[in-house]
């Protein structure tokens, strides 16, 4: 459906570029069947219990590298302990398109790393979170990589309010940007390390027919682990 109202690329700040529509239909369905596999047991989808007692509203799983608060593992040590799922090439390969996408949106391609995809890094670790009714995520910092490397985000089903603040703390400024489904949120450079969060979704606005209830985001990282 063509939209109203264009949507083009923006950059919200230097360093952080928001291409709205970047996966078409058929790409946001491959992506969605990919996240049911990996969200299935053993180091399925799980709730993250935070070191103060408190649990994260919306569950994850990881790939490649498990996140747990604050660090990285091969295997779900807060969780059933199995071993992480694989990081497959493909995702490497949808991360660096992302990237070189992002260089081409920006006023300034500096932040986004060495123009060709073999000059930097693999991606090879990813957090999917789903986010159900009710479900926010507070402004917190990408922090626990060994690699500034941009940040590539995703985004399937319900669109949300994605946060987008400064690297000195988690009050304003901030710009709010609606995210929504197939829309691609890259942040590297000056912007690495902003804090960022989703303080709202917008329930039943998912495509109709992407049959998903419920917001998907995809972040890829590279871990810098090795």
């Amino acid at each position: 459906m063509d939209e109203l109202f264009p949507r083009p690329p923006s950059e919200i700040t230097p360093g952080a570029v928001h291409i709205p529509g970047w996966l078409d239909p058929a790409a946001q369905a491959r992506l969605l069947d990919a996240c049911r596999t990996w969200a299935k047991p053993p180091a399925g989808l799980r709730t993250v219990r935070m070191p103060g007692g408190g649990r994260m509203s919306v569950r994850t799983v990881g790939l490649g590298w498990h996140w747990f608060p604050y660090g990285y593992a091969r295997t779900v040590v807060d969780g059933d302990g199995a071993p992480v799922k694989p990081f497959p090439s493909w995702l490497d390969a949808l991360a660096q398109d992302a990237v070189r996408a992002a260089r081409e949106a920006s006023a300034d391609a500096e932040p986004f790393g060495p123009a060709r995809a073999a000059a930097s890094a693999p991606y090879d670790t990813a957090a999917i979170n789903f986010y159900g009714p009710g479900t926010r995520m507070g402004m917190h910092q990408d922090r626990d990589e060994r690699s500034d490397a941009p940040i590539v985000s995703l985004s399937l089903g319900d669109s949300c309010v994605f946060r987008f603040g400064t690297v000195s703390g988690r009050e304003r400024p901030w710009t709010d940007v609606e995210l929504r489904s197939g829309d691609l949120f890259v942040f590297g450079g000056p912007a690495r390390f902003a804090y960022h969060g989703v303080p709202r979704i917008h329930p039943e606005t998912a495509p109709p027919g992407l049959g998903l209830t419920g917001r998907l985001n995809i972040t890829l990282r590279v871990s810098g682990l090795g």
